[in-house]
């Protein structure tokens, strides 16, 4: 069965909006690179599928903006030919190498992770608390900023029921960020 995984970035106060922690640089972004070069495919909510879209999908020329540091443009390539699983009910087409996820959220992750390929990965804020409620995540993947937000959304906030955490893996960047991987105790 495929492993399900959630990476997120987060403040030390749990605070998970996409501008809150620190500004990415190279280490920071050859991590994500990695990871999303683990995934075989994307599981993204609608927010979070248009988010990465508007900032990741190659332009149609083929050049990526000026904006883009050279370090950012694997990360870029890496997204951009990913496979994507949009669940939505307001959206009815998708297009970004992506396709619709209907019916019962439980049943079609579980068909997905069924079905023969790698890791899939889940990004995003309402999604993967969902997930995490069914028990359908496998590894939570936490990058943890050395910043103090204050407010925004935080981290799985309304689960239903505590989660057993293990850490099997932790690595710190120069910038002060740490990575904790974890998996749930079964």
């Amino acid at each position: 069965m495929r492993p399900l995984r959630y990476g997120i970035n987060v403040t030390l106060d749990g605070c998970v909006h996409h501008e809150a922690g620190m500004p990415p640089d190279e280490e920071f972004m050859r991590f994500w690179t990695a990871e999303m070069e683990r995934s075989d495919a994307e599981l993204y909510g609608r927010v979070t599928y248009q988010m990465m879209e508007s900032a990741w999908r190659r332009p149609a020329d083929g050049v990526w903006p000026d904006w883009m540091g050279e370090w950012e443009i694997p990360f870029a390539e890496a997204i951009d030919r990913t496979k994507k699983y949009v669940v939505s009910s307001t959206l009815t087409e998708v297009d970004w190498n992506a396709e619709l996820v209907r019916g019962d959220l439980g049943d079609a992750v579980q068909a997905l992770k069924q079905q023969p390929g790698g890791d899939l990965s889940v990004g995003g804020v309402t999604l993967p608390l969902a997930l995490a409620e069914l028990g359908l995540i496998d590894e939570y993947v936490f990058v943890v900023h050395p910043v103090i937000a204050g407010h925004g959304p935080t981290l799985l906030a309304g689960l239903s029921a505590r989660v057993e955490l293990e850490l099997v893996e932790r690595q710190e960047f120069r910038s002060g960020v740490v990575v904790q991987r974890y998996r749930p105790r079964r």
